[in-house]
């Protein structure tokens, strides 16, 4: 019995450290809801496995490779296919844009008020004021942009006016036009066209990533 699961742990433990390997540390950050429930039910299985006395080392070793594999498939289809990666990733949810809250988007994201101030309050924010945008992301955190006058204060600040705030928004993610932002933003195909050659950029499948600040233009980061 002792040796039957010294062997088995011995073994889950090195699988447990080779999926993880192979998979990523997004696993170990669980930085979205299905990598959360992944690592989950990889614990389960290890767990439930070596000791329940009818299950041997082969059941574990297979079970555990077999979940592995479809973690390493789902990781990347993920990579490759924008479609699969938000349906398993999600995307995060504006909760505050310029500085009002988005009632709907609280809805939506079945939040109430009292919940976004403790959120805000975790990352040292104790004032809906000092917001100016504020992003859910998919991992449950947010992620918050100051108004100016909230902002920390760097040497380069010291009597220089105060400045809207803008947000930035993504164009191009990983060679795919996100036509969305760019309609949002009140531009058309040919005004990104007009910005990716002032990068010397000619065509989109070279964008790894292409963002817009509109207090600072472009930036474009090719393969």
């Amino acid at each position: 019995m002792i040796t039957s699961i010294t062997f088995e742990l011995i073994l889950g433990f090195f699988l447990l450290f080779i999926i993880v390997k192979i998979v990523g540390r997004k696993i170990i950050n669980q930085i979205s809801p299905f990598t959360f429930i992944a690592s989950i039910i990889l614990g389960e299985l290890l767990g439930n496995a070596i000791y329940e006395k009818q299950i041997g080392a082969f059941y574990i070793f297979y079970s555990m490779c077999l979940w592995g594999f479809l973690l390493f498939i789902v990781e990347l289809l993920g990579q490759k296919l924008l479609l699969f990666r938000g349906l398993f990733e999600g995307k995060p949810a504006a909760l505050i844009k310029n500085g009002i809250v988005d009632r709907e988007a609280l809805k939506k994201n079945r939040m109430n008020i009292n919940q976004l101030q403790s959120l805000l309050r975790q990352s040292e924010t104790f004032s809906i004021r000092e917001v100016a945008f504020c992003y859910l992301e998919a991992n449950g955190s947010i992620s918050i942009l100051k108004k100016t006058p909230y902002q920390k204060t760097t040497v380069g600040d010291f009597n220089l006016p105060l400045k809207p705030v803008y947000a930035p928004v993504t164009l191009i993610r990983d060679g795919k036009v996100l036509w969305d932002e760019i309609k949002d933003l009140g531009f058309d195909e040919d005004w990104l066209k007009s910005q990716l050659l002032s990068k010397n950029v000619a065509a989109y499948k070279n964008v790894f990533i292409a963002e817009w600040l509109e207090d600072d233009g472009i930036f474009v980061q090719t393969y």
